[in-house]
């Protein structure tokens, strides 16, 4: 404990040696740029502040770095669940809505404000037999169009889906191309207009945002070329990444449907990600490549002992009986002390092989200290993490759920010297999901979407 004393000794001097609103302007300022990396660092600035006004009892700087938190983590598609229900009991207005959009008042005491885009849709016009022109009133932003594909393995249907943060001001309407077997454009939510292409046979999609208009370019004839096996240029290969392939030996973690065992699962899966990466030129290193025991505190004394540029800890999650059923889905994790009751349980259950004299108090500040300087590389590798994965299964699996990038206190990730994630590949107490956890071809498909998130982290943290 004295050990721990000195740290947060140390941690509480280096905290303060910061002006408070120079970090709270700086932080304003990254989110102004719309740059993904910045909001990562204003959102570490906003964390940072926050913990300032616990330690200082300073309430207008809790506000604001509420605010702030709030702001950022619904940009980054962070669990701010917790900070939002915080800010709400302070009693405050916060000027954050979603992007393009502006809350509505009130009205017959309902206690959720509803979203409605400031932004209209005023026309849909063809530009030529291939290319669809969307124009609204007003200039649109970057992170007002969200472009995703979904691909429905049981009816065969591609679906190319563009969400964009405006409403219509005519009804829904159903537009025709040959070649394409439906193109849909609907009001999908108060806040979002949803435009989707949907056919049988794969097309090419290409979009362009000019000013007040968004260009969607249908490409129903596609040329095929050859595979060059994954190879990216400007992608740099040399990196060492440790696998984690959590539990193992004594210690099954989660048994689940039909007695599925979870220190089984994720081995496969980790032993499909090492041939992956060694496929693509990574040096991969397994904590684990048999049915062994491991100490969660060996684990990163591994990592760092390789001098690994990476540590991925693979888990399968569960539930109670009760909720068997209902809750399933893939998240990730970066080490953070939990806000999250979620994170909470999910750390519980992995933590639960560790044993430690230090109090519950002491382990929250040690955390605060350890992941400091990793979270937001960490923070930035869930994210990959998750879009790879997502992206991968939902080619091929229809229900696929997305349970998001959250922060927890993960004792398996403390003392790694290199950004580490956890990743919780599903449930294994959901009947569908642990079906398919067992089924070597989505094991396979989960680790290459894993392995696509580790070359877009890459590429994009040179």
């Amino acid at each position: 404990m004295l050990r721990t004393f000195f740290i947060l000794v140390v941690f509480s001097i280096s905290l303060f040696s910061l002006d408070n609103s120079e970090i709270l302007k700086r932080a304003n300022s990254y989110m102004k740029t719309g740059s993904k990396s910045d909001q990562f660092l204003a959102y570490n600035d906003y964390k940072n502040l926050y913990l300032r006004s616990i330690m200082s009892l300073d309430e207008k700087l809790r506000k604001d770095s509420l605010k702030g938190i709030v702001k950022s983590g619904i940009a980054l598609h962070i669990d701010i669940s917790q900070y939002q229900e915080e800010l709400s009991n302070l009693k405050i207005k916060t000027t954050y809505n979603n992007p393009a959009s502006k809350p509505l008042k009130k009205s017959g005491g309902a206690k959720n404000i509803v979203l409605k885009s400031s932004h209209k849709l005023k026309s849909i016009n063809w530009l030529n037999k291939d290319k669809i022109v969307l124009k609204f009133d007003k200039k649109l932003q970057k992170n007002q169009i969200n472009y995703f594909t979904l691909y429905d393995e049981k009816n065969k249907k591609y679906r190319y889906i563009f969400d964009i943060h405006a409403s219509m001001l005519t009804k829904s309407q159903t537009l025709r191309k040959d070649g394409v077997k439906r193109i849909r454009i609907a009001q999908y939510k108060p806040n979002t207009l949803r435009f989707v292409i949907e056919n049988s046979k794969k097309l090419k999609i290409k979009f362009n945002k000019n000013s007040n208009s968004l260009t969607i370019h249908i490409i129903t004839k596609i040329t095929k070329t050859k595979a060059v096996n994954h190879v990216q240029i400007g992608l740099n290969r040399d990196k060492i990444i440790v696998i984690d392939a959590g539990h193992g030996g004594k210690d099954p973690g989660a048994v689940g449907y039909r007695k599925y065992r979870e220190k089984i699962v994720v081995l496969k899966i980790a032993k499909h990600l090492e041939s992956f990466l060694t496929t693509r030129g990574y040096k991969v290193y397994m904590t684990r490549d048999k049915d062994k025991y491991i100490e969660l505190s060996n684990r990163t004394a591994f990592a760092n002992k390789k001098k690994a540029d990476l540590f991925i800890s693979i888990h399968a999650n569960a539930v109670g009986k009760k909720n068997a059923h209902k809750v399933h889905g893939i998240e990730c994790y970066f080490l953070s002390p939990s806000r999250s009751k979620r994170a909470e349980r999910v750390a519980a259950k992995e933590n639960s092989a560790y044993v430690s004299e230090m109090n519950m108090y002491g382990k929250q500040n040690f955390l605060k200290f350890l992941n400091h300087a990793k979270t937001t590389a960490s923070h930035k590798l869930a994210i990959d993490l998750q879009r790879g994965m997502l992206g991968s299964l939902n080619k091929h699996y229809k229900g696929v759920k997305d349970g998001g990038v959250r922060e927890g206190p993960f004792w398996v990730l403390v003392g790694a010297q290199m950004p580490a994630v956890l990743v919780e590949v599903g449930f294994l107490t959901h009947p569908i999901e642990a079906k398919r956890l067992v089924n070597d071809n989505y094991r396979k498909t989960i680790a290459k979407g894993m392995a696509n998130g580790i070359d877009r982290y890459f590429r994009n943290n040179r």
